[in-house]
């Protein structure tokens, strides 16, 4: 509220000013009754050409060519029509080309008066323009660069030796992981041939890894001539070599003329033993299981 209040009389106080100053204004006769303002003519233009010669006058220096470099030229060569008849002010290529034609007429003969007061109408090979920043500045700011630049090369070496050096390690770990694996292949090749689990001495002469396709065939095939190897021979000592199993009961020339043990009883089922066999394989019918059943009941 009481902002309000304060604003209510602010509003007030501009009024009661702004009525002041009317009536002062009413009071020196600068307003005037009515509604209605009276405006003046408009100012007709003067061409003085008296005062704009007195202008041109003052400001005009009596100077050399070379220090005003001012060419009044002709208009220059209108381009032919297109279409016959007046040209189109609305045309802004006509237009264009007429200020490049007159510039180029300017240039035309602007040329030939330098030449002759022999003033250099060519930029140097070596021309260099002429900077807001000075040239110690400028120094400075190539050695800044020079040195930013050399510190990131350096940086780059730094990181390419890193890169070497880890590069390295990795390969001297691989190197030393690799000897430790054919370390350990041999240990176990030596315990085998100790023990007899195998005959083979190529363990001596490396990893193996170099040995061609024939000589592998070559000991494959030695190996067949020698007999079994260390491994089947240890099985036949420890487990006993029981013979031929596979095609012991096919016959041979010496058993098919063999009839020594023929028995007629045997072969057609007539004799004790299999009367025997089949008496006691014999099962008891149905009602002998039922009378059985009901006398143990």
């Amino acid at each position: 509220m009481a902002m309000l209040a304060s604003g209510s009389d602010s509003e007030a106080e501009a009024e009661a000013l702004s009525d002041a100053e009317l009536q002062e204004a009413f009071a020196r006769g600068v307003l005037k009754p009515g509604l209605n303002v009276e405006l003046e003519a408009p100012r007709r233009p003067q061409n003085d050409v008296a005062g704009l010669g007195q202008c041109l006058a003052e400001f005009r220096r009596d100077l050399a060519w070379l220090e005003r470099l001012d060419v009044t030229v002709g208009p220059a060569p209108e381009l032919p029509a297109a279409e016959p008849g007046a040209p189109d002010p609305e045309d802004d290529f006509r237009r264009e080309m007429a200020f490049y034609r007159q510039a180029q007429a300017a240039v035309l003969a602007a040329l030939p008066r330098l030449h002759q007061h022999r003033v250099p109408t060519k930029r140097p090979q070596d021309y260099f323009a002429e900077m807001a920043k000075s040239d110690q500045q400028m120094q400075k700011i190539r050695q800044k660069l020079q040195t930013k630049q050399a510190a990131m090369e350096k940086s780059e070496k730094a990181k390419q030796l890193r890169a070497l050096r880890k590069y390295g390690k990795k390969v001297q770990t691989e190197v030393l992981q690799k000897r430790q694996q054919e370390k350990s292949k041999m240990m176990t090749a030596i315990k085998k041939y100790q023990k007899g689990f195998s005959d083979k001495l190529d363990f001596l002469e490396g990893d193996g890894k170099s040995h061609s396709r024939g000589e592998k065939e070559g000991t494959k095939a030695q190996q067949m001539k020698k007999g079994p190897s260390a491994k089947r021979r240890y099985k036949n000592q420890k487990f006993g070599f029981g013979g031929r199993k596979k095609g012991s009961k096919r016959n041979t020339r010496e058993s098919y003329d063999d009839v020594s043990g023929f028995r007629a009883r045997i072969a057609h089922g007539k004799g004790p033993h299999k009367m025997g066999k089949k008496l006691a394989n014999k099962r008891p019918g149905k009602r002998a299981r039922d009378k059985m059943k009901s006398r143990t009941r």
